[in-house]
């Protein structure tokens, strides 16, 4: 019995919600993204170390960050910010995956003693904000400029490309992809909007076996070849100036559907149903032929007739070609892919300057040379094993991203934690001019930045207080000092622009500001709420039950239960009695 002026309590959430909030909510989601960022720290850099991620189906070796963060499959939900930021910046610049996350981590680290003592997060999210800020305009600042049409600036692409590739599983290769990758993004950067469709007309296809070094790239479209047909062997397979047609069309004698119905009044009229069904895939083939193309390129099947049709009439055809692979070959030969075969012309066949299939490792090619519209290419990677040729698709994909945020950005700047280190300086001198607590929120965010040098030493094995000290020192006393980073080469510090250790102004710009915002964010949660998951479909319905047991039950349980005790009582089976040898099946209404 409730007392005389007491009021009944009030419940918002479901039974078993879990809530926490305040100060101690707070340091609890710092905790949770360093130990999510403990996962990937030992990634970063050249000496950084693979990881293996198992997920029951593959494994995957890799020291991508956005790739092992993606894979981690992070359940709190703070944490998952930070693989957020990740995948953003894989998507934005490509490179800096795994910095981003130790940038926004470090920053989290060196604010947690704020936080302790009282300070209002809302205060510490501004001064950050503002740190950001100051930090983009000053990586800026320090960016040198290029002119990506000079030699100067073909070489500005070159080194990017070698940094991207450094930390990779490829990176003694980089003499190979470097060239290849510049090649293959300069080459779009002839249209306009040509690099913003990077992952569309640069194909990367993997033959597993023979030697890394036997990976090339084709100045044009190659495809594996599609599942073929018996006649296929007497087909053309080498063509020069050819005319390429493709089609969207099925190109096989298929069959009525099943609830067809066609009425006849005499069984002869049967074989001129189907002499029909056969007059139509031959018009469809004559068209194919009568419009002068060579080649027959198709995304639906093309069956055994018309294979043998075609190879009878000199012409190469595939059927089931992917979508992206012919939308390449659309978009380097002039053709237009065609949703029928009636009223095909001139204007809508493709060409190029030859055409062959070539056998490539255990797999036979299709390939494309001399296209007239020259931004496609695709690059063949080989490699010994599943696993290496997966991590060197990853490598390659960021470094064509960086190579492309190069040529849009035009500038670089500095690796080897060089240009954190002159940013951080450049802070702490702002952070003078700063009155109250600010002061020493920018401070601290100053120390964030030397997370990424600080960890290329440790990752290498070097004394990272000593290589620091000598490089604040040398940022601090020396006018010509601010290119000086982290030389893992000989475990000391080196002026890294002029040993060549370019990255496009961009990823760093990139880099800060989403970590920052990160933070941001983790700090301007004050409560978290976790719903429990019903382990009883019906129990979120809220379904009355009658008193005792069977309340809160649903009906279903319940009529089952009203069941299993009748059938008990009678000595048979909950569904009733059952012959020898007949049971019910798991999971089909059995037991």
């Amino acid at each position: 019995m409730m007392g005389p002026g007491m009021r009944p309590g009030i419940i918002l959430l479901r039974e078993g919600t879990d809530t926490s909030q305040g100060k101690a909510q707070l340091i609890s989601n710092i905790n949770a993204c360093q130990a999510v960022a403990d996962a990937v720290r030992t990634t970063l850099g050249p000496r950084g170390m693979d990881k293996l991620v198992a997920d029951g189906r593959k494994v995957t070796i890799s020291n991508d960050g956005a790739t092992i963060m993606r894979l981690l499959e992070v359940e709190h939900p703070a944490a998952k910010t930070l693989v957020d930021i990740s995948m953003s910046q894989d998507a934005e610049v490509g490179d800096g995956t795994t910095s981003v996350v130790l940038l926004a981590v470090e920053i989290l680290k060196q604010m947690k003693p704020f936080v302790e003592e009282g300070v209002h997060p809302q205060i510490i999210i501004r001064h950050i904000r503002s740190a950001s800020a100051i930090a983009v305009k000053r990586v800026r600042d320090l960016a040198v400029s290029f002119d990506t049409d000079t030699p100067e600036g073909e070489e500005m692409l070159l080194r990017t490309a070698s940094t991207a590739l450094n930390s990779k599983l490829i990176a003694s290769h980089q003499d190979l992809f470097a060239p290849m990758i510049v090649d293959a993004v300069k080459s779009l950067s002839a249209a306009a909007d040509g690099l913003d469709d990077l992952r569309g007309m640069i194909g990367i296809k993997k033959i597993p076996g023979g030697d890394v070094r036997q990976s090339f790239l084709v100045k044009g479209v190659a495809f594996k070849k599609t599942f073929s047909y018996a006649g296929f062997e007497q087909m053309t397979k080498k063509f020069a100036n050819p005319k390429i047609l493709l089609l969207n069309v099925e190109l096989e004698l298929k069959n009525e559907k099943e609830n067809a119905e066609v009425r006849i009044e005499d069984p002869e009229e049967y074989q001129s149903i189907v002499d029909a069904e056969w007059q139509v895939i031959y018009d469809k083939l004559d068209n194919c032929v009568n419009s002068g193309a060579n080649i027959v390129l198709s995304k639906l099947p093309i069956g055994d007739l018309a294979t043998q049709y075609f190879g009878d009439r000199g012409l190469f055809c595939a059927g089931r070609v992917e979508d992206a692979d012919l939308k390449r070959v659309a978009k380097a030969t002039g053709a237009t892919v065609q949703t029928s075969t009636n009223g095909i012309f001139e204007g809508v066949l493709g060409t190029c300057e030859s055409f062959e299939e070539k056998q490539v490792g255990d797999e036979r090619f299709n390939i494309f040379l001399g296209c007239p519209n020259s931004l496609t290419s695709t690059m063949v990677l080989r490699g010994g094993s599943e696993q290496f040729i997966a991590e060197s698709e990853r490598s390659i994909h960021d470094a064509l991203m960086v190579v492309k945020r190069s040529l849009k950005s035009k500038s670089v700047v500095a690796g080897g934690g060089a240009v954190e280190l002159e940013v951080a300086k450049h802070l702490r001198e702002h952070a003078l001019k700063i009155e109250g607590k600010g002061q020493l929120i920018v401070g601290a965010f100053a120390k964030a930045l030397e997370i990424v040098p600080r960890q290329l030493c440790d990752n290498a094995g070097f004394d990272s207080n000593d290589i620091l000290s000598a490089l604040r020192r040398k940022h601090t006393q020396d006018e010509d000092g601010k290119w000086f980073g982290v030389d893992i080469e000989n475990g000391d510090i080196a002026d890294t622009f002029a040993a060549g250790i370019w990255e496009p102004s961009d990823n760093k710009s990139n880099s800060l500001a989403s970590a920052a915002e990160a933070a941001g964010v983790i700090l301007s949660i004050d409560e978290t709420v976790i719903n429990p998951r019903s382990q009883d479909p019906g129990a979120a319905t809220g379904m009355m039950g009658a008193p005792g047991a069977g309340a809160g039950k649903p009906m279903s349980n319940m009529m089952g239960s009203a069941m299993d005790q009748v059938n008990a009582q009678k000595g048979g089976s909950r569904s009733g009695n059952l012959g020898n040898g007949v049971s019910y099946l798991k999971g089909r209404g059995g037991g």
